[in-house]
């Protein structure tokens, strides 16, 4: 059967597409289309779909409940002969890619990276890995959207798509921050027991390897007493983080407040945010930060200095580094003027990032792809 306004999403967990692609499911059904997604991990509601797929992705590539996945893939293109398929995360992108490509008539496949697992640092066998990856579903890629300048360099120069190009991330929605206040933020910052001396850095982050909370518990011990670090999240390395801070002494002065949902109240409460991680594609949790004001010292590593500017915007520090973080952070304690100032810069250097702004310019990206006469319909929204 042969549909041709019927979008395929496709993510490793339903919570990918949930967090981060809402708007766009809305956007395909505006446009009249049928959305299906097909994702592992838990279901998830999600009324902006017509029908959802379970899939049975597992972290580890050659997991055989992954190539299973990759055969109801398939099956469910060849039965609904999709006009378009949207692909993210690395995993389901290896094996939505790989289902089109054992078609006779394959639909546009878009791949949209979110931070490419490897860069220059990444050690030599994993990066050949990780390239040989995307280098043999590149044929397989109609267009392939980044959505950072090292990503976008690599794409170009391994050819890791039919057409590549470069995008503003997938814009955040700021208005939910509006209505949050300072006096909401002093709030939690009551609850939390903190002194009007207290200095608050904010990090929230999946606690992995890549994120590497450690770095800042480490370089927390090296800045003044009255200085708090927030870690609000869950992870494989929440433990190991926790018996850290009792190693170092700090213990007392780390907040471990597990998954949270109400983040815009916890960037009112603090007084800069911060970020160890090893690589990212264009962080969430960077840019509403920006846009709340907040003073930005982060690693130094791609996707951080595409919204980061030196001493302008935020402050940068070599990855992996505790010492360089804690210095950085000293600077910003001790240097007048210089949080005030980091914090409007960032706030207006974010702002070309807001959904309203990305979103019809990824839209356009998606149905690039779609013959002329379905790619008409976007001008009737």
């Amino acid at each position: 059967m042969s549909n041709c306004n019927t979008v395929l999403f496709t993510a490793s967990t339903y919570s990918h597409i949930k967090n981060f692609h809402r708007p766009y499911l809305r956007a395909f059904q505006d446009l009249g289309w049928q959305v299906h997604v097909a994702c592992g991990g838990a279901p998830a509601s999600m009324p902006e779909a017509d029908r959802l797929i379970n899939l049975p992705f597992e972290k580890k590539m050659t997991a055989p409940a992954n190539f299973r996945a990759q055969a109801l893939l398939r099956r469910a293109m060849e039965e609904e002969g999709y006009a378009l398929v949207c692909t993210h995360t690395s995993l389901a992108a290896f094996f939505t890619r790989r289902a089109a490509a054992g078609l006779s008539n394959p639909p546009p496949v878009v791949n949209m990276a979110h931070g490419y697992l490897f860069d220059d640092g990444t050690p030599f066998l994993k990066r050949k890995i990780l390239l040989t990856a995307e280098r043999l579903t590149a044929r397989c890629t109609d267009l392939l959207l980044t959505m950072n300048d090292w990503d976008f360099q690599a794409a170009q120069l391994y050819h890791l798509g039919r057409r590549v190009e470069n995008i503003p991330g997938i814009g955040v929605d700021f208005t939910r921050f509006d209505a949050v206040t300072g006096a909401d933020g002093a709030t939690l910052r009551h609850e939390l027991g903190l002194a009007p001396e207290n200095v608050l850095l904010l990090y929230a982050a999946e606690f992995s390897k890549r994120k590497n909370q450690a770095v800042l518990i480490q370089g927390l011990a090296r800045l003044p007493e009255r200085v708090r670090l927030a870690l609000p999240g869950q992870g494989a390395l929440w433990e190991e983080c926790r018996a850290l801070a009792r190693q170092l002494g700090v213990a007392n002065r780390v907040i471990f407040p597990g998954q949270i949902g109400d983040m815009p109240r916890w960037y009112r409460a603090a007084d800069a945010a911060v970020s160890a991680s090893r690589s990212e594609g264009l962080p969430f949790n960077v840019m509403e930060s920006m846009y709340c004001g907040l003073p930005i010292v982060v690693s130094a590593v791609k996707g951080h200095t595409d919204l980061i500017q030196e001493g302008e915007s935020g402050l940068l520090y070599p990855f992996g580094d505790s010492g360089s973080f804690a210095a950085q952070m000293l600077r910003l304690l001790d240097e007048p003027g210089l949080a005030v100032r980091l914090g409007e810069n960032a706030k207006q250097a974010v702002l070309p990032y807001a959904l309203p702004t990305v979103l019809p310019r990824v839209m356009e990206q998606y149905l690039s792809v779609i013959p002329n006469p379905t790619r008409e319909l976007a001008g009737k929204r």
